[in-house]
């Protein structure tokens, strides 16, 4: 696929061809990019510390300019982009083109967000003494920003940091994954075509330990990392005063009641929920709650549906299953599995591993101690348990350190609104996965799965200060 330089405020770097990405299902060095080290990570820091006065004096019909110029040269590329992820990541090639179709909609909705940047005019005359007062704020942006972003949606969880930060006028520094760095790098191509002031951004593919800077550097004023727990609550005690946002991930439940009228779809949502893009998806279906009542008839539709889903080349338009991210995380999660069979497991279906390829994995009888119930699974394998009542099911959702999303299907209203209220999670999905997630909505989770809400107006919140005026009337 060619070799890729980094961006180093704002330009092209080739600086040197150090970093081999593989194609996931052959194994095969399919590209080849410029690795940065600490100097130019810290060039870029400056550079965004020079540009921070003239972003946050554009204006704003020249950033929504900017972002619509985006979407357009993303739709000019769609196929190249998504071959990019399907060879970089073992993406299949129909979940590759939807990431790419929320790309571009997460660019649309911070261009027309970018326009929309208020405040609000506040009454302080609540008592004599602030008789003649008034109060207005707005916001303003918080300064260079720090970008961190996964191996699992390259593509879009990057624009979910890139675009609003150019959306409120921040420049920032990122840090793609380095196993899936390509995406990325093709954006900073189409913002290099742009008139952004010099240092408005630097893309900079770089080892973990030569990264610390993304994280200690005092000249940032805000971070923002999706990833694993371990790493993020690191980087949270070690960032200093920045402001921090952490999107850590979970073992995300969904619960279906006994009411449940459409099974068959109920059941083709938690087959697209546990194993669409290969289970890796911090949101994917880990752990399926089922009322005993229709517990057996649902089992066996699961089990039949996910025995016929095609594995193999992800490349081909009817794969389904892909590798996943390497051998050594198939080999980590083969052997959850092994060691929930263990101890008593009893696996459905799959259960079996080639290379980087594991089998669509489905089980029952899991003692809740095991690592397939308690960690994220983070590939294609879910938990199947029974449960008696709604209490029950909400306290067995609740039953984890983590809290990113939760499904129900249910045709109690009254249980939905007991769910809302009590489930310990960033959001619930009513009639559908936990994986759903459509890119304007609040999103995030509690507990371990981090802090701090994505989608674009959030994150803009995120991105800005509020500066308030004070306004006496003054006798005359």
């Amino acid at each position: 696929m060619g070799t890729y330089p980094y961006y180093l405020n704002n330009e092209a770097v080739f600086a040197n061809e150090d970093l081999k990405v593989t194609d996931k299902y052959t194994g095969d060095v399919a590209a080849v990019c410029a690795l940065a080290g600490p100097d130019a990570i810290d060039e870029g820091i400056a550079g965004a510390v020079e540009a921070a006065e003239a972003m946050a004096k554009m204006p704003s019909y020249e950033k929504k300019a900017i972002l619509e110029h985006c979407v357009d040269r993303f739709r000019e590329r769609y196929d190249e982009l998504a071959m990019a992820l399907c060879v970089e990541a073992g993406k299949p090639i129909n979940d590759a083109e939807g990431e790419v179709t929320r790309l571009i909609d997460t660019f649309k909705i911070a261009a027309e967000e970018s326009v929309r940047m208020h405040g609000e005019l506040q009454a302080l005359d609540i008592s004599p003494r602030a008789k003649g007062y008034q109060g207005m704020w707005k916001r303003m942006p918080i300064g260079p920003c720090s970008f961190i972003s996964p191996f699992n949606f390259p593509l879009n969880l990057a624009a979910h940091k890139i675009a609003p930060a150019l959306a409120v006028g921040c420049p920032f520094v990122m840090k793609p994954a380095s196993r899936t760095p390509l995406g990325a790098l093709i954006m900073g191509e189409a913002l290099a075509e742009t008139d952004l002031p010099k240092g408005a951004f630097s893309i900079l593919p770089c080892s973990r330990d030569g990264a610390d800077l993304f994280t200690v550097d005092d000249r940032l004023k805000l971070l923002s990392f999706t990833g694993s727990p371990a790493v993020g609550w690191d980087l949270k005690a070690r960032c200093g005063k920045k402001k921090i946002v952490l999107e850590l991930g979970g073992n995300a439940a969904v619960v279906v009641d006994s009411d449940t009228k459409n099974l068959d779809d109920a059941v083709e949502r938690i087959i697209f929920g546990a194993f669409y893009q290969s289970g890796q998806s911090c949101i994917g279906v880990q752990r399926i709650l089922i009322h005993e009542d229709i517990y057996d008839t649902f089992r066996d539709k699961l089990v039949a549906r996910a025995s016929k889903l095609i594995a193999g080349d992800p490349k081909v338009r009817e794969t389904f299953i892909g590798p996943m991210i390497s051998e050594k995380e198939a080999e980590r999660l083969h052997k959850w599995i092994e060691a929930a069979a263990a101890a008593g497991g009893k696996i459905l279906c799959g259960g079996g591993r080639e290379g980087a390829m594991l089998q669509a994995t489905l089980l029952e009888d899991v003692p809740a101690d095991q690592d397939l119930c308690v960690e994220e699974a983070f590939g294609p394998a879910a938990v199947l348990s029974k449960f008696s009542s709604w209490d029950e099911a909400i306290a067995m959702v609740n039953d984890s350190k983590f809290g990113l999303q939760a499904g129900i299907f249910t045709r109690d209203f009254y249980k939905v609104q007991q769910a809302w209220d009590e489930m310990e999670v960033g959001g619930v999905v009513l009639g559908d996965v936990p994986s759903y997630r459509v890119d304007n909505m609040p999103y995030g989770g509690v507990k371990d799965s981090g802090i701090g809400r994505e989608g674009i107006v959030f994150a803009m919140e995120d991105m800005t200060e509020i500066r308030n005026l004070v306004i006496r009337s003054v006798p005359d």
